[in-house]
């Protein structure tokens, strides 16, 4: 198991049922043991909006990181996700994004699988030359 991985664990056994924790960065580092910096790309990677989590710090002597699982209805997991996107959309972006809708229930893995579908198929023609844009092209009916 890599690092990242074990740092990734631990924080969600931290976060067990509460949905909520509050962590010194040095201190889960000297536990883990590895240097703060392992613990900042840890969760700037696997801790973000699209995976379902709001991350606050406060630096300082008595700084923190808090960590929480975003509670919300079905319906506000979709705006959510549609309003990150705007209006580009890269595969990767896509994939957490599907990953964390299916993973709350708002969407079947089918549905996802159709999605990512799409997805990869724009960035296949993106990589190609047959796309113009960096992202795929989202159109909301606001953007109408």
């Amino acid at each position: 198991m890599s690092l990242s991985s074990q740092i990734t664990g631990m924080i969600l056994e931290m976060l067990g049922s509460s949905g909520t924790i509050e962590i010194q960065r040095n201190e889960l580092a000297q536990t883990i043991g590895c240097v703060p910096s392992q613990i900042n790309y840890v969760i700037a990677s696997r801790f973000t909006p699209e995976q379902g989590y709001i991350v606050e710090s406060r630096r300082g002597g008595g700084g923190y990181i808090r960590i929480r699982r975003a509670a919300m209805e079905p319906d506000q997991k979709v705006m959510h996700a549609v309003n990150a996107v705007g209006d580009k959309l890269d595969e990767r972006t896509a994939r957490a994004h599907l990953a964390e809708l299916v993973s709350t229930g708002v969407i079947d893995k089918h549905a996802a699988d159709a999605q990512r579908r799409v997805v990869q198929r724009s960035a296949t023609c993106r990589r190609r030359g047959q796309g113009r844009r960096q992202g795929v092209g989202i159109q909301t009916t606001a953007a109408r």
